[in-house]
């Protein structure tokens, strides 16, 4: 018997890239698939891709979504998140957050980078971090997934293994991340159409991006410590989908990149969506986009005494949709890699 699943907030590119997924899932059938805007309306129309879709957008009504519905997908904006999240707790669906409303431990944090009060803040004790190479054990047994950033788990991924191993110093941390568009979501802003964004780089939100206590969260669990502080330097770049993080740390006293690429491969050989490139090699987004693969490559600058980090993915893959299915296969106990063989 398959596990049903739904989605709400279907029609943004987290929610398009969920359908992409899902539709080609063999173990879940897709039942339901919500928005506001376009309720009636059949999912075909408007995603002709996937127009073998047979289901209507509905409107995101609760109760009629937990009777349809064993696991839920949040890919709504943070702060409205977590109010769909509580009442379908309690009507007994598992929930798998997209957005940011349960990544955080600390409201008081929440509230500082997003501007907003937590919607829910009595759900953080229960809510799991939803970066399976690190929590996997956890996640299995999990109500509520926090589904990482997409930016985060381009520098999560390198990062934990290097300081779990104690290759890597936790101070002085900089990462420089690139973005494609389709990370600012599915909208009209001005940023964003094509002759503003088309042969252009910049930098933004490079003094406190809402990603950056979620980084140094996770960093700081990583380390050991109480708290890391760094610096994360996010930049859009004229392509439609890919993430590149470049991340210099610094070695521990007579580390290179030789006990780096050591510590890399020994958290991550065997891993399905993590790929440790050769010595001297560095990632590139053209290899992973449409995948569900974190590529990642670590030279030493002797010279400087840093490390350089290379890690890519696809944001709306391995940094949305790809690894909250990965999550929904943890938590329902297919194998890890099922419906996403063609992500």
């Amino acid at each position: 018997m398959k596990t049903r699943v739904a989605i709400i907030g279907g029609s943004g590119y987290s929610g398009e890239e969920l359908l992409r997924i899902l539709l080609h899932h063999p173990m879940v059938e897709l039942t339901a698939i919500t928005s506001r805007e376009n309720a009636g309306k059949p999912v075909g129309e408007f995603f002709p891709r996937y127009a073998e879709c047979t289901l209507k957008f509905i409107q995101p009504d609760v109760d009629e979504i937990a009777k349809l519905a064993d696991v839920v997908f949040l890919a709504l904006p943070n702060g409205l998140a977590g109010t769909y999240a509580r009442p379908l707790l309690e009507k007994g669906c598992k929930v798998i957050d997209i957005s940011a409303d349960f990544r955080l431990r600390d409201p008081a944090i929440y509230e500082k980078y997003y501007k907003m009060p937590h919607p829910a803040p009595e759900l953080l004790p229960q809510a799991v971090y939803g970066l399976p190479e690190v929590y996997r054990k956890e996640i299995a047994g999990a109500r509520l997934i926090a589904n990482p950033g997409c930016y985060v788990t381009s520098v999560l991924l390198p990062c934990t293994a290097l300081l779990r191993a104690g290759v890597a110093e936790s101070e002085g941390i900089v990462s420089m991340s690139m973005s494609g568009v389709t990370g600012a979501g599915r909208k009209v802003a001005l940023d964003y159409i094509f002759p503003e964004c088309n042969e252009s780089m910049k930098p933004y939100g490079v003094t406190g991006h809402r990603h950056l206590p979620e980084i140094e969260q996770e960093l700081a669990v990583a380390a050991g410590v109480s708290s890391v502080t760094m610096n994360f330097l996010p930049h859009l770049v004229p392509v439609n989908r890919g993430i590149h993080s470049s991340i210099l740390l610094t070695p521990k006293a007579g580390k290179t990149a030789e006990d780096a690429l050591a510590a890399l491969h020994a958290q991550y050989d065997g891993e399905p969506f993590v790929r440790i490139l050769a010595p001297g090699k560095l990632a590139d987004t053209k290899h992973v986009t449409r995948t569900n693969i974190c590529e990642i490559g670590c030279v030493y600058d002797a010279r400087t005494n840093r490390l350089i980090v290379s890690s890519v993915i696809d944001n709306l893959t391995k940094g949305a949709s790809g690894q909250a299915v990965q999550n929904l296969n943890l938590l329902c106990g297919f194998p890890e890699t099922t419906g996403l063989e063609i992500a």
